[in-house]
């Protein structure tokens, strides 16, 4: 369902290193189609003639939008993502980079390209503070940008706040990158998608639901919970089930939320992991109308299907948190001509569609800086985004001066067909997700 008036108001929401190791798994654009704004909410049946045409009619256009490079005095941004490991969690640091690349062939930051420092993690969370300590203290970043990780919100986030620096993540994974008042991600978190998921299946009759998600500290707790806190208050009975981070255990997990006789299973992880699980649901004979598996935005990759197989075609059902991969609003074209032109073989996903995003705010906000650009100068503008008009999100972004940030909380539906250009069909429009935890950042937006 579409927001009501209350959330459609952008308030200033208030609100708030283990060494474990995981083993795994503005606006000044010169051309309207760059521009912030949506023609149409950003939805298209995914495949569809409509989003081929927006697409192709698309230029790779950004900043200044002048074709002059910039020469000046390079502006660094960093970012920390977890390129190895249990998966390759940096589409969104990838797709932030082939949006620099274009700053930066069209005139930068008012003459000054964009150094974009990006810093693998591995899954480890003494690297990522290790790495975030490199960024911000010897090179210095203006801001992290683009940053998708399972473990550097947890390890960093207080740090952040000690050095002034403000996070634009592209992808947040763990609770503290929602629960931290320097970060701001651009996506929903895997809670929120997961939820997500977990309401179209009892939109469908579901009601009892199997939830599974690994033990990474922070994430499949709070995922499960999520859900399990939803499915007390929408009458729909939620068991849980954690496995390994490198999802070795899937077998026996699987058996286990099998053996649960639950009407639905939602399945939240890294994709990787998410088709071991489906691999033994497949061989179980799982994923029929008698227990459907539903899977959070993760899943919605140009290359899932072909993963997991045709077995899972019209059995699959994703709740994605930004626009359908080819929906035709001018943000998302864009960020598409953008990819062909400067991303190469970089994933085409919504976490790709979420670093672009985090670019594209952070571009935005330092091209109306007056003066120096620096990390004061650009935290206090970041800060001060409160109404940044997107069609890759159902409603604007912002960042704002509370204690924890969640802006983005309202998605789509998309099942795997195995069609079309990406394989998915959109099924359901811009809805709310309906958590529990999110009744303070509600609160805030209506000016409560």
């Amino acid at each position: 369902m579409p927001r009501n008036d209350g959330a459609q108001r952008r308030a200033r929401p208030r609100g708030r290193a283990g060494r474990w190791i995981a083993a795994l798994t503005v606006a000044v654009l010169a051309l309207p189609v760059a521009g912030c704004g949506s023609d149409d909410g950003g939805g298209s049946s995914t495949g569809s003639a409509a989003g081929t045409a927006a697409a192709a009619a698309a230029k790779a256009t950004c900043g200044l939008a002048n074709g002059r490079r910039a020469t000046g005095t390079p502006i660094k941004v960093g970012a920390v993502v977890g390129a190895t490991g249990p998966a390759d969690f940096s589409s969104a640091a990838k797709s932030a980079k082939a949006y620099f690349d274009c700053v930066n062939a069209n005139g930068g930051i008012d003459g000054r390209p964009v150094r974009y420092l990006v810093e693998d993690d591995g899954w480890n969370p003494e690297k990522a503070g290790q790495v975030a300590r490199k960024l911000v203290e010897d090179e210095k970043v203006v801001a992290m940008i683009g940053s998708t990780s399972f473990v550097e919100c947890g390890v960093n986030a207080k740090y952040y706040e000690q050095r002034d620096v403000l996070v634009v993540a592209g992808v947040g994974v763990p609770r503290e990158c929602f629960h931290s008042r320097n970060i701001a991600p651009t996506n929903q978190g895997p809670r929120l998608s997961g939820i997500g998921a977990a309401q179209y299946a009892k939109q469908n009759g579901a009601k009892s639901i199997a939830c599974v998600a690994n033990s990474i500290p922070n994430f499949g707790g709070w995922v499960c919970e999520g859900v399990e806190a939803w499915g007390r208050q929408a009458g729909v009975e939620v068991k849980s089930f954690n496995g390994k981070p490198d999802a070795s255990d899937a077998e026996s997990i699987t058996l286990k939320a099998l053996g649960a006789k639950t009407d639905a299973v939602v399945l939240v992880d890294a994709a990787p992991a998410m088709a071991a699980y489906l691999k033994v649901a497949q061989q179980q004979g799982s994923g029929g109308e008698d227990r459907p598996w539903y899977l959070p935005t993760s899943a919605y990759d140009l290359s899932f299907p072909k993963t997991v197989g045709a077995y899972w075609n019209d059995k699959l059902t994703a709740a994605i948190e930004l626009a359908p991969l080819d929906g035709t609003g001018r943000d998302n074209a864009t960020w598409s001509a953008i990819m062909d032109e400067y991303g190469g073989d970089a994933p085409r996903d919504s976490f790709s569609q979420a670093g672009y995003l985090a670019a594209k705010i952070f571009v935005d906000t330092a091209l109306k800086l007056e003066g120096q650009v620096d990390r004061a100068s650009v935290g206090a503008a970041l800060r001060d985004v409160r109404d940044f008009k997107t069609d890759l999100l159902c409603a604007p972004w912002y960042f704002g001066d509370g204690d924890r940030h969640n802006p983005n909380h309202a998605g789509r539906v998309v099942r795997q067909t195995g069609e079309g250009e990406t394989g998915f069909s959109t099924i359901e429009q811009c809805r709310e997700i309906e958590d529990p935890e999110l009744r303070d950042v509600r609160d805030a937006e209506r000016g409560a």
